[in-house]
């Protein structure tokens, strides 16, 4: 039985309706309240971007707030309810998963009409390893379950600075092995089994494939990696570029990695940096999608690349136009969409 969710604060409500009525207005009128067009690295941001990323700066909200973590996971998990549409109809249950430190809470949704032994995508949140939850990614999760016709095994995994670095990385892939090992009371194939997340969780997905083709046995069939961070060892091209003023800075970058791999932790270790990994060949074949303006948009398309390099078969698509973090955006703005629905038809693709 999956828990009756607090309800959704007043003020959250308002914002909501005022958010879907800025969007709805005439495209000309967009335009004039998100300012002149940005062009950037001869990419041209969305309006839907630009427009969104003009709306959080006039009300304050960012990644980060100024009281730190505590409020910032509060703040993101209340995102969702702003921007990330109506609540799509799946099934959904909860489930624990056995660790020696006790029970990892995930959620697994299933969309109505795929039989027993679907699909699966063990969904990793994004977030920075700090922030982000299940609860916050329930949207994205329900979208890739419904246009993927999969189900969706959604893991809370352990959160830093509590947990620091590796412990999301061990429970991600104690969940895959989990649900490879469940895959019956699951209803999913053990062969169809597909790992993925966004930001902070296409780093733990990314994390997850190494380390189960690196040990033999059962390994994914499948990665989807959303603008994945992939290597927390040097500052990219695109850091520099896109450093403040995209959703995603350079600094909050800086905050998420100093509390998840606080010194003396070695930000070359493939368990960070996958990247970095030595022998990447015999991975499972996967899609990357990035943002054209993302500071993480450098490291991840090398990622794609070092794959394909290393004989993985690979789709890497960069929306040139997007910010960091489009997935959560499925209930505003056309372009998010679109460019989310090109990873669940990847995903249907792959394991559907």
């Amino acid at each position: 039985m999956h828990p009756t969710p607090p309800p959704v604060p007043f003020p959250v409500r308002v914002q909501a309706r005022a958010l879907r009525a800025v969007y709805a207005l005439p495209a000309g009128v967009r335009r004039v309240l998100a300012g002149a067009p940005v062009v950037r690295d001869g990419q041209e941001l969305a309006l839907d971007a630009q427009l969104m990323l003009r709306l959080q700066r006039l009300a304050g909200s960012a990644l980060v707030l100024p009281g730190g973590v505590g409020p910032s996971r509060v703040a993101m998990d209340l995102s969702r309810h702003l921007v990330g549409g109506p609540t799509l109809p799946v099934a959904v249950r909860e489930v624990a998963i056995p660790q020696p430190y006790g029970e990892l809470p995930a959620t697994l949704y299933a969309p109505r009409g795929p039989a027993a032994g679907s699909g699966l995508l063990v969904f990793l949140h994004g977030g920075g390893w700090v922030v982000g939850s299940r609860a916050s990614h329930d949207h994205v999760c329900r979208y890739l379950a419904r246009r993927a016709g999969v189900r969706v095994l959604s893991v809370e995994y352990r959160l830093a600075p509590e947990h620091p670095f590796p412990a999301a990385a061990e429970d991600a892939l104690a969940a895959f092995d989990f649900a490879h090992a469940e895959a019956a009371a699951l209803g999913v194939d053990p062969a169809r089994i597909a790992v993925g997340g966004d930001s902070a969780g296409g780093n733990l997905a990314a994390v997850t494939a190494q380390a189960a083709v690196r040990r033999g046995g059962p390994a994914p069939a499948f990665q989807l990696l959303l603008y994945p961070a992939a290597d927390a060892s040097v500052r990219r091209r695109s850091r520099e570029l896109f450093a403040e003023g995209f959703h995603l800075t350079s600094a909050q970058m800086d905050w998420f990695a100093d509390h998840y791999a606080p010194e003396p932790a070695d930000r070359t270790d493939p368990r960070l940096s996958p990247l970095l990994a030595g022998d990447l060949a015999g991975l499972p074949p996967a899609y990357v999608g990035t943002a054209g303006f993302d500071p993480l948009r450098d490291e991840g398309e090398a990622y794609a690349r070092a794959l394909r390099a290393a004989g993985v078969a690979v789709r890497l698509s960069r929306h040139r136009d997007l910010i960091h973090g489009y997935a959560n955006y499925l209930g505003i703005g056309g372009r998010f969409l679109e460019a989310t629905a090109e990873a669940a038809e990847a995903l249907r693709a792959a394991v559907g």
